[in-house]
């Protein structure tokens, strides 16, 4: 039983490190903990309670994991301090070490980090409690999140653990086997942001094309469920394997009524070789295949790649095959990911070793590649009308919002106006802002 009397008048801080899902799942804990009388601390104010949320896709996210969570114990002293998240599945004993950390909670118990926290918080506080399950067969909870944080999109998480076991990642032992809800709970989660005013969903995951293991459904089931929803008129998929990519699905998006010409789909190598070399459960030929086909279906689609350089076993030569497979695609943006060695993976028994010199240079060529295809996409819809979510800008920064193929757009201070955010609105685009990162806009209309 949870006791709402030692959450009253308190106030939380919260690090979150990650992917988006990681994001999401934050929003919905400090949701909860709104609920139960715990406010969230403003910048610079002292926190009763430090949540941290980690991350452990590469080593660096590890490190940087480590500082924050040094960090908010310094910034908060005092603060009960909870850890949760990839990292802390991982490597739960090594943050349990860290002095000023109280609670640890791995992938199985972050479900019911509210009971955790509850029964921890009001004990007297002796030594660092540790909870995570040993194996990935036992993570076999679902935490459900569907939350807006501070920003106007919503993010919908449909599927978690990932069953794929690719040899340089460590995603399975850290959130388990492949899971997920039922339709009908997704459609009702999508129903209450609606409500809520919310006009755009992001459906998150790990490996989300995997969805319907836990219910015997289909992802393309959940996308047609959802695309029913009222109230809501746009929903991005995060990321999709290329492989449960079908052309089914790419031809429902074309026709739907709210799911957006916008893809993210993971290459992680230009190679045959390589993806062989990582387990990848696809060749280049299909990837190809997959982005001819939108293209046809969806011409003007904003399609994103994830491609991880300097993994082990890929010589140069398997990387100038990559780089000009992925020059010769109609792609938008490359996501770029030098490898980063993790202890237990199969990758450390490949025996060519790529310097960390050379990623450098694989990663920038790679990243002008990524500005040279995102620039030409950009300029082809210069002249062109578009609709536009704008939402609420930092202080300081251009009132934005993104269009239906996920073009960022600029709004002219002369034309920005509070009352925007969270608005469809249709305008002209305009050239390019100062950096490049956005077309300025303007409305086509008085």
């Amino acid at each position: 039983m949870i006791n709402t009397s030692a959450f009253q008048g308190k106030k939380a801080a919260y690090f979150t490190l990650g992917c988006k899902l990681n994001f999401s799942e934050t929003s919905t804990f400090g949701q909860a903990l709104q609920q139960l009388g715990v406010q969230t601390a403003a910048k610079g104010e002292h926190a009763d309670l430090v949540l941290v949320n980690t991350c452990s896709v590469t080593e660096v996210a590890d490190h940087k994991c480590r500082q924050a969570i040094h960090r908010m114990i310094r910034n908060h002293p005092g603060a009960f301090v909870v850890v949760t998240g990839c990292y802390a599945q991982l490597e739960p004993q090594t943050i349990g070490r860290i002095e000023g950390v109280d609670l640890v909670l791995g992938a199985n118990e972050k479900a019911n980090l509210i009971q955790f926290l509850s029964d921890a918080w009001t004990a007297d506080r002796g030594e660092t409690i540790v909870k995570a399950v040993e194996k990935t067969r036992d993570i076999t909870t679902f935490a459900p999140s569907c939350s807006r944080g501070n920003r106007t999109r919503y993010f919908l998480k449909v599927q978690d653990g990932c069953n794929y076991f690719c040899t340089y990642c460590t995603i399975p032992f850290a959130r388990g086997f492949s899971r997920n809800p039922s339709i009908s709970s997704l459609v009702a989660q999508a129903e209450e942001a609606a409500s809520e005013g919310g006009k755009e969903i992001v459906i998150t995951g790990v490996n989300i094309g995997d969805f319907g293991r836990t219910t015997n459904e289909s992802f393309l089931d959940l996308v047609k469920a959802l695309d029913q929803v009222q109230g809501i008129s746009r929903f991005r998929i995060s990321s999709l394997e290329p492989d449960l990519l079908s052309d089914e699905l790419i031809d429902y998006c074309a026709h739907s009524r709210a799911f957006m010409p916008h893809f993210h789909i993971p290459l992680q190598s230009g190679s045959d070789e390589v993806l062989q070399l990582m387990h990848r459960r696809y060749d280049t030929a299909l990837f190809a295949h997959k982005i001819a086909l939108i293209k046809q279906k969806m011409p003007d689609a904003f399609i994103g790649v994830d491609v991880m350089v300097g993994t082990r076993g890929e010589t140069p030569e398997y990387f100038e095959a990559c780089y000009d497979f992925l020059n010769s695609l109609d792609v938008t943006q490359l996501h770029v990911f030098p490898y980063s060695e993790r202890p237990g993976t199969a990758a450390l028994r490949i025996p060519y070793v790529v310097s960390d010199q050379e990623k450098k240079l694989r990663s920038h060529r790679l990243l002008q590649l990524s500005d040279q295809k995102t620039e030409a996409f950009y300029a082809r819809h210069i002249g062109q009308t578009a609709e536009v979510l704008f939402e609420k800008a930092p202080r300081g920064r251009a009132m934005h919002g993104f269009t239906r193929n996920y073009i960022r757009v600029e709004l002219p201070p002369s034309e920005a106006r509070a009352e925007y955010d969270n608005q469809l609105l249709t305008v002209r685009l305009g050239q390019f802002n100062h950096d490049k990162s956005a077309l300025m806009a303007h409305f086509t209309q008085p």
